[in-house]
This record gives structure tokens, C-alpha cells and sequence, in this order.
């Protein structure tokens, strides 16, 4: 069963029994047949929303009815005598000077289905490629975000301006230097020719390479009849000699740990932008670590989402800079993280860079914009031809949902001068670490939270993406920039409500950052300390007064109050970043937190909490023991 029979299934199950689940998202949308032409502009204005955005479908014949509780779907049948303005789509828009635009290689023929006892129409629509935005209807342009049309502000589409001024110099289009038709593979030719005709035909295959040319010179894989680097990419008969170190993907495996092996299963692939993606995404899948779910009788199951992997590959194909002859690096380092290098660099309005200028700021704040327009839009759009790269597919800020979800720890990218590298580092967002976080501090987190109602796990998701982005900060590493516009706008909101997130006094209202509460940052207590025992503290090696701050967190911001050594031990070892799955380096640890405890215990620091039996710990009043504390 197809998505789409899925969707139909489950929309009938659910007006049969008068229920409504949300079935609308940013890709779908339902409404009644219109029954006039004044009522056809809701149709079209999702229509040109899907095609400014990510693509989509609608669903004409079923509506939604009621509110709150009574709230459901409608079934009110598809008229074919609307079949003439559901044809009218491909030719109603304009660009911004309102030209009228032909839109049929993206707006498929609409399908009419059977549906409970009647019809629907459903028209697909693909989204438009980055150098075709934005189109308009009645001089207005719309974006999809969430379940709803939004007309797109003046700022959005300046900013898009000045990105197409930017790729008409794309370097995709530069000329590889004497090569012509001699050096065009006819077979690559026909097999790009196969995937436009998929939904219907659009273009004749070719007998010869000279058939070719027109075809080839409308695309620009020949320009002035010499053979441009989109053309070496998609059809190149010889490829590696074409495009140098552009045509390459190197692999690494890198073998942490080991005295003797730096690097395992190094791999060179040199080939066709298409065979490129195919052999990178198998090499990547042979090396990463993978477990047995349960689910199933037992599934493989990657320690990447296979959606991610796929498209940061492709992405990186689609995306680096072509002028420069480097070739794409992916380097793996099992069960810690993928980094994937690509030649180039972000344009700088999509990269924020704000240093901490004053005490009262947070730490230094590094985001990058996210942003699905690539650098290359007419390699872009062969590879959505091939469904290789869909633009909405897994761009930046589906990695931050990902991430959000839980299915993939914190993102972010690293820049040389001419380079720009990806990491997905292995592991979840809502670590041991994180878990230790929200634990030390729920009673404080409770307090602020009030009638906001409880820390849910979306919650604790967004608290954990925003701390952990301050954290890669001070690393130098840049954080996808996290915004309301995505399925957790609704934390979000809650969140700042309550004053667990605020706006950082360097946001912009286009770019608002968001910081996560100090108290929920801070481990130093140095100040507190030092108030309660005096210079004593002064005295106490490093790890003790580590151990100190986590009894003080959790005495002050943990409804548990006190704290076992063990635990302590968990805190500081997540707090370190050590392996979560060294259990002897662990106990180690732990015996050696266990002693500080004792030595703290006997010098006064600490005390047992009446009732707590022998495990929790607080800190004393006051430091009643003056001995001088051994190291």
C-alpha cells in the first residue's frame, strides 16, 4: 500500500467512526470541492504554497467540520466539472513581474480516486526548484509552514533575490574546457531522459550523441557545444578525467584507540554524480555500527537514521562549491560520529556569529540559518529527478527535528577556509547526561513551569538541543539555529512562558536565538560555597569541589534534595563526557567519588541526611570541622 492508499484508509476509518486525528501537515491538505471560481482560490493558494515550499498534495472532496471535541473529517465527493480548474493550476501564477508561468513539469495530471461510496481528486504538486522561486498568485506568494498558508514577508523575498543574483554565477555551468558531445555517454543520457518521463513523457530518447544536443543545450550540460562541469556530473563519459578531484568521494574509517591502525576501509570512488551517491551511501552503511531491533522479529537497525545518511550524502553533492577542484570527505568513526566535508563555504547571511561582549550574555552564540536553497540549483534538479535530493528532504532543519525526536544526538558543522564539515555524532539527544540535568534540577524546573504544566519529553528535547548548542559553542562548533517555525513550536512558546528559554539580547526578530535559563547552564556554585564555609573551600582539590556543587544542586534545585555518591558519581562522569558504556572506567570513577565523599563527610562538608538512611547526602550549615582537608 502507497502513502497515499495509507492516508485514504486511515481518512475513512476516521469518518466512518466520526473521529478526527490531525492528518493535515506541511505536505497535505483537504478541502471541499468548490462549488463557484471564487472559492478555487483556497485550492490554488495551497497549491502555490506547496510549490514555494516543499511540495505537497491536495485533496480535493473532503472538508472539516466542527470544533474542540465535535471536531471531524467530512467526506463531500469530488464534481468532475471542477476537472477544468484543477487543469487551470499549471498556468496560474506568475513570477514577480507577473509573467504568466507554465507549471506542468510540476504539477503532474490529478488523479481521481474512488472513495467511500463517491470520489476525490488529489493533486500532487513537487516543489519548484531553488533558481524557479517564488512564484505568486495575484501578486502575492505563499509558504507552507505547519498546516497553514502564509503569505511570505518582503524581507524573505529580497533575501531570495539576493540569492539568485548569487547562482546565476553558479560554477556548475562553467565550461570543463575543450570537451564537446565526443565526450558525452549516450547510455547516462537516456537513463536522466527514463526519469523525466516517469510521470509522463516529456522528452524521446536518442539514437545518437548528435540527436543529444538540442537536449543537451537546453539542460546546459552543453554550453557554447563544449561540455559544462553539470554536464561532466550527470553524463561525462570520463568522468574522473573530466572533473579531477570533483568526480571523488574518499571514505575513512578511523580506528580510535588503537596504537598500531589510524584508518580502516579507506576508500576512493570516483564516478558520475549518481554512481557517486550510490557507492558513498553503500560505503557508509558497511561501516557504520548497527543492533537488532525488536520490532519485527528482529530488524536491523542503523545507528543513523538511513534517511539522514542518505540525504547529507546527497546533500553534500548537491550543495559544495564545484569551483574548487577537492573531492568530498566522509569519515566515520564507529559508534562516535560521521563527519561529511564538502568543498565551499556558507554565504555569510546564513551563518550568526555573536561573542559574548558582556558578563550579562550567555557564552558566544554560533548558528547557521537553516536553508534548503542549493549553491548548484540545476544539479539540484536532476537529482530530484532521480529523487536523490528532494530540497525539503533531510535539510538542515529536519536534522534539528530529527535530533529533537531523539533519533539523532546534537548536529552541527565545523569551517576551514574552504571547507565545510558536517557532523552527526551517534547517541541520543536526551543522553545520561541530559537525564542527570533535568533530575538535579526538577524541583526548580517545576517551580518555573507553575500552570504551564509538566516537563514533557518535547520539552526536555528543546531545553536539551539548546543547552547542548552552548556547550558545542564553546567549541567553536556551529548549531543549526532553533526556531519556532517547525513541529515544536509549541514547546517553544510554553518554554519561554515560563521563563525557561528566553530570547538572547543579540537576536534579531528574523533570527530569534534562544537561550536556555542560567540556572539550568550553571555547575559553578564557587560563590555559594564559599559563603557557607569560608575559604576552606579554597583548600579542597578540584574534584572535591565538583562534588560539592552536584550535593548543592541537588539540596537547591532537586525535589530528591539529597544525593547518594553514587549518583554523584553518575553526574560527574556524564558531566565529563565520559563513555557511558566503560563500566570499568566508570567504577573506577565511582570508588574514587566514594572516597572523596568520606573524606568530605569526616572534614564537615557533607553530612547524612537525618531519614535518609546511609545513601543521601546534604551539605552542613556550616563547616564545623577545621582540620585541613586531605588531598
Amino acid at each position: 500500500m502507497d502513502d497515499l492508499s495509507s492516508l485514504l484508509a486511515q481518512l475513512a476509518s476516521l469518518i466512518t467512526q466520526a473521529r478526527f486525528e490531525e492528518l493535515e501537515s506541511d505536505t497535505i491538505e483537504f478541502k471541499t470541492c468548490p462549488s463557484n471560481a471564487q472559492d478555487w482560490s483556497e485550492c490554488y493558494k495551497s497549491v502555490n504554497a506547496f510549490l514555494n515550499t516543499r511540495g505537497g498534495m491536495l485533496i480535493v472532496g473532503i472538508r472539516e467540520a466542527g470544533q474542540g471535541a465535535d471536531r471531524k473529517y467530512v467526506f463531500s465527493g469530488y464534481d468532475a466539472a471542477a476537472e477544468s480548474k484543477l487543469i487551470e493550476l499549471r498556468k496560474a501564477f506568475t513570477d514577480s513581474d507577473r509573467r504568466s508561468l507554465d507549471l506542468t513539469e510540476y504539477l503532474p495530471p490529478p488523479e481521481i480516486r474512488s472513495f467511500m461510496d463517491g470520489r476525490i481528486a488529489v493533486q500532487r504538486v513537487d516543489e519548484l526548484p531553488a533558481n524557479k522561486r517564488f512564484v505568486f498568485l495575484k501578486g502575492t506568494a505563499y509558504k507552507r509552514q505547519l498546516t497553514g498558508d502564509h503569505a511570505i514577508k518582503q524581507n524573505e523575498l529580497d533575501r531570495h533575490a539576493e540569492f539568485l543574483e548569487e547562482i546565476a554565477q553558479a560554477r556548475e555551468l562553467d565550461p570543463l574546457g575543450s570537451e564537446g558531445i565526443e565526450s558525452v555517454d549516450l547510455d547516462r543520457v537516456n537513463e536522466y531522459i527514463l526519469q523525466l518521463n516517469r510521470l509522463q513523457k516529456i522528452e524521446s530518447l536518442k539514437p545518437t550523441p548528435e540527436d543529444a544536443i538540442p537536449f543537451l543545450t537546453r539542460k546546459r550540460f552543453l554550453i557554447n557545444d563544449k561540455l559544462s562541469v553539470l554536464g561532466g556530473l550527470v553524463c561525462g563519459a570520463f568522468p574522473g578525467d573530466l572533473l579531477g578531484f570533483r568526480a571523488h568521494v574518499h571514505g575513512y574509517v578511523n580506528a580510535p584507540g588503537s596504537e598500531t591502525v589510524v584508518v580502516q576501509d579507506k576508500q576512493d570512488m570516483i564516478a558520475n554524480v549518481l554512481s557517486l551517491l550510490e557507492q558513498a551511501n553503500a560505503y557508509v552503511l558497511r561501516n557504520i555500527q548497527t543492533g537488532v531491533s525488536t520490532a519485527q522479529g528482529g530488524v536491523v537497525k542503523a545507528q543513523y537514521p538511513e534517511a539522514v545518511l542518505r540525504e547529507t550524502i546527497n546533500n553534500a553533492l548537491a550543495h559544495r562549491d564545484y569551483s574548487i577542484n577537492k573531492q568530498v570527505v566522509i569519515s566515520i568513526t564507529p559508534g562516535k560520529q560521521l563527519e561529511i566535508s564538502n568543498p565551499g563555504r556558507f554565504r555569510d547571511q546564513l551563518l550568526l556569529t555573536h561573542p559574548q561582549t558582556t558578563p550579562s550574555q550567555a557564552t558566544s552564540l554560533l548558528r547557521v540559518v537553516p536553508e534548503t536553497k542549493p549553491r548548484n540549483p540545476r544539479l539540484a534538479d536532476v537529482l530530484r529527478v532521480y529523487r536523490k535530493w528532494e530540497g525539503r528532504g533531510i535539510g538542515m532543519s529536519t536534522l534539528v527535528s530529527l535530533s529533537l525526536d531523539n533519533k539523532l544526538n546534537l548536529p552541527y558543522f565545523k569551517f576551514k577556509s574552504d571547507e565545510v564539515t558536517l557532523v552527526l555524532q551517534a547517541g541520543e539527544l536526551l543522553d545520561a547526561r541530559m537525564a542527570e540535568l533535568f533530575e538535579s534540577r526538577d524541583a526548580y524546573i517545576a517551580r518555573k513551569l507553575g500552570s504551564f504544566e509538566e516537563l514533557s519529553t518535547e520539552k526536555k528535547a528543546v531545553l536539551a538541543y539548546l543547552i547542548k548548542s552552548e556547550w558545542a559553542n564553546l567549541e567553536g562548533k556551529y548549531c543549526v539555529l532553533l526556531t519556532p517555525d517547525n513541529n515544536h513550536a509549541q514547546a517553544i512558546k510554553t518554554l519561554e512562558a515560563a521563563g525557561l528559554i528566553t530570547r538572547d539580547s543579540r537576536s534579531t526578530d528574523l533570527y530569534p536565538i534562544y537561550v536556555a535559563d542560567r540556572s539550568l547552564m550553571s555547575d559553578n556554585f564557587e560563590v555559594e560555597l564559599r559563603q557557607r564555609f569560608g575559604s576552606a573551600i579554597d583548600e579542597l582539590a578540584l574534584l572535591w569541589r565538583k562534588a560539592l556543587a552536584v550535593v548543592y544542586r541537588y539540596n537547591h534545585f532537586s525535589s530528591r534534595r539529597t544525593v547518594s555518591a553514587k549518583q554523584a558519581s553518575f553526574a560527574l562522569w556524564a558531566s565529563e563526557g565520559h563513555d557511558q558504556n566503560d563500566i570499568r572506567a566508570f567504577d573506577s570513577f565511582n570508588r574514587n567519588i566514594r572516597r572523596v565523599f568520606n573524606h568530605l563527610e569526616n572534614q564537615g562538608f557533607i553530612e547524612r541526611e537525618a531519614g535518609s538512611g546511609s545513601k543521601g547526602y546534604v551539605l552542613s550549615p556550616s563547616l564545623r570541622n577545621t582540620q585541613k582537608a586531605l588531598f
